[in-house]
């Protein structure tokens, strides 16, 4: 009688475990068909943070990648390369709201940089991505080159220069007049004041400017000349102070 009842209760176990093994199968089954059927299918879409003179265009790129999409498999990649061509568009994420609804949100490289070749000009982003056909209204740092490029980036030093203008605290950026190329400073940006600060290389630019910061808010400046954060932790200015002169001592 034991071993009876205990073969009745292992043929249970093994037809709970095919039940269940079943089941799992036709919920996946089921749901890899739900999510991408028409009940779920993407027909309301919203696109935000678009400002660029391609809104229409970028717009309509997303909407008509999104619409092939539903709001239980959104495919972002698709929706990145339907705006690839655009160089404002740095990157796009999505949001869904069931079961037909999507929104988009687009994040613009902004212009950090004027590039000048001749009567021509053409905006730059701080990645030093061309930003063609984009319109500036802020004052912007200008660099002056042989020849534009017709779209991609900048290469080079005027993407060296481009990186160091680009890491710029945004408060300073306005107050940059230009940026250039020296055979012993590197990279030099001249502040709207005549302030030259010498970078060097485009090599942590980041601390750079930490250290330009932190002497253009030492009150006790009064003029300055240049900044030289060649070496970022051992600065270099020249300009005049009414910092206090400690007295000397004298040994007793």
């Amino acid at each position: 009688m034991a071993l009876v009842a205990l073969l009745r209760s292992t043929s249970w176990r093994r037809r709970g475990l095919m039940g269940a093994v079943v089941a799992g199968a036709l919920a996946l089954t089921y749901f890899g068909w739900f999510r991408d059927s028409s009940l779920v299918a993407v027909r309301d879409v919203k696109v935000e943070g678009v400002s660029s003179a391609d809104h229409d265009r970028i717009v309509a790129a997303l909407t008509d990648s999104a619409r092939g999409m539903t709001t239980l498999h959104v495919q972002t990649d698709r929706l990145e390369s339907a705006v690839r061509q655009f160089p404002t568009v740095a990157s796009v994420s999505a949001d869904t709201s069931f079961p037909h609804g999507i929104t988009i949100q687009v994040s613009e490289r902004q212009p950090t940089l004027i590039v000048r070749a001749g009567d021509r000009q053409v905006a730059v982003a701080a990645d030093g991505s061309v930003l063609r056909g984009v319109k500036v209204k802020d004052r912007l740092p200008e660099l002056s080159i042989d020849q534009l490029p017709t779209s991609g980036r900048l290469s080079g030093d005027p993407l060296t220069e481009a990186l160091v203008v680009g890491a710029a605290p945004a408060p300073l950026l306005p107050l940059i007049a230009t940026a250039s190329l020296s055979h012993d400073y590197g990279v030099v940006l001249t502040m709207r004041g005549g302030i030259e600060l010498r970078f060097g290389t485009g090599d942590g630019a980041d601390q750079k400017w930490e250290a330009v910061a932190a002497i253009l808010a030492d009150r006790h400046l009064t003029s300055l000349t240049y900044i030289d954060v060649r070496v970022p932790d051992r600065p270099a200015v020249e300009g005049t102070s009414t910092a206090p002169v400690a007295a000397p001592t004298t040994t007793p």
